[in-house]
C-alpha cells in the first residue's frame, strides 16, 4: 500500500531544524522562515579567509542572524544538542548526518539535492553534470538516510543547461528552484519513491589539479570543463590560466596555434579552442593576442 505523506496539515506551521552552509542553501532557509517556525539553524563554523585571514561566517549563518533565528555552528555535528522539531531540512550542509541526529525530528530529515537522482550523488553534482556535457539537470527533494544521497525521492524539478552556461548561473537557478520545490513539498501530499540504485552515478569533490587541460582532449570536453570549473579551480595549462575561451572549428596537431586574430586559436584532439583572455600565474589578465605577442607565439608553433 502506498503511503501518502502530509507534512503540514490545514496550513499548520511546522517546527523545523535547518542545516545548511553555502549561498546555495540561503533561498530555502528564507522560504521556510516565511511559512514555518525555524527552531534552529545549524551551519558550519566560521573560517578564516581572504588576505587578512579574518574569520568569516558562512552565508547561511549570516542569513540566520539577519532573520533573527537561533543559530548553532558546532565544530562536529555530533556535538549538536537535540532540539524539538517536526522535521529537519538539510541543504548542502557539508557533512553526512549521523543516525542519532536523523532520528531527532518527528518526521525525519528531507534534503534539497542539486541533481536528478540517482545521477550525480555526492559533493559536486552541478559541476560534474556540466563537465560531462549534460543538457538537463534539476533538484531532487529526498528523504535523508544514513547513506550518501541514497534515500527515497519525494519530488523532482528539472531545468535545461544552456550550451554556454557555467556553474554560477546553474547553481543560482537551482538554489531558487530548490527553495520553491521544498516549500511546495511541505504543503502538498507526497509519495516516496525508492531510487533505482543500479543507475546511481557519483559526483566527487572537485580537486584543483583537475583544472589542468590536455590539448589532445576534444574542444567540447575542454569547454565543458571550463564551464564546470568556473570560478574554481578554473582551467589552465601549466602556469597559464585560461580565463575566457570558446570552442571553434579547426584542425591540426593538438596544441598547435592555428591563428592569431581577435583571439588565439589552438588545435585540440577534435576541433579547436579560441583563447580570448588568459593570465600567467602572478600576473594580470590579458587579451590572448596581446599575451601571444609578448610571449613570442607564432602561427604553427606548438604549445606545451
Amino acid at each position: 500500500m502506498t503511503e501518502i505523506l502530509r507534512f503540514a496539515q490545514d496550513d499548520a506551521r511546522l517546527r523545523i531544524v535547518f542545516l545548511g552552509t553555502p549561498e546555495f542553501a540561503v533561498p530555502t532557509l528564507e522560504a521556510l522562515a516565511r511559512e514555518h517556525e525555524v527552531a534552529l539553524v545549524v551551519a558550519q563554523p566560521d573560517k578564516r579567509a581572504g588576505r587578512g585571514l579574518k574569520l568569516q561566517s558562512p552565508p547561511v549563518a549570516v542569513k540566520a542572524r539577519e532573520l533573527g533565528l537561533p543559530l548553532a555552528q558546532p565544530g562536529k555535528i555530533r556535538e549538536l544538542k537535540p532540539v524539538e522539531a517536526d522535521i529537519g531540512i538539510v541543504v548542502a550542509y557539508g557533512k553526512i548526518l549521523p543516525a542519532t541526529l536523523l532520528q531527532i525530528p518527528k518526521r525525519g530529515f528531507l534534503n534539497v539535492h542539486a541533481s536528478i537522482l540517482p545521477k550525480y550523488r555526492g559533493a559536486a553534482p552541478i559541476q560534474r553534470a556540466i563537465e560531462h556535457g549534460e543538457t538537463e539537470t534539476g533538484v531532487t527533494i529526498m528523504r535523508v538516510d544514513e547513506e550518501l544521497d541514497h534515500g527515497p525521492i519525494l519530488s523532482i524539478a528539472r531545468t535545461a543547461i544552456g550550451p554556454d552556461e557555467r556553474t554560477p548561473s546553474i547553481s543560482s537557478r537551482l538554489s531558487q528552484i530548490g527553495a520553491e520545490e521544498m516549500a511546495r513539498a511541505l504543503r502538498r501530499d507526497l509519495v516516496e519513491t525508492e531510487q533505482d540504485h543500479s543507475k546511481a552515478t557519483y559526483a566527487p569533490k572537485i580537486e584543483k589539479e583537475e583544472g589542468e587541460i590536455d590539448w589532445s582532449d576534444a574542444a567540447a570536453s575542454i569547454y565543458n570543463k571550463f564551464r564546470a570549473f568556473d570560478p574554481w579551480p578554473g582551467i589552465f595549462r601549466g602556469d597559464l590560466k585560461l580565463i575566457e575561451i570558446a570552442p571553434v572549428t579547426g584542425k591540426g596537431e593538438p596544441g598547435t596555434i592555428l591563428s592569431i586574430d581577435d583571439g588565439v586559436t589552438v588545435a585540440t584532439g577534435k576541433g579547436a579552442i579560441k583563447l580570448i583572455v588568459v593570465q600567467r600565474s602572478g600576473k594580470s589578465r590579458q587579451r590572448a593576442p596581446e599575451f601571444a605577442h609578448g610571449a613570442g607565439w607564432r602561427v604553427g608553433a606548438r604549445l606545451e
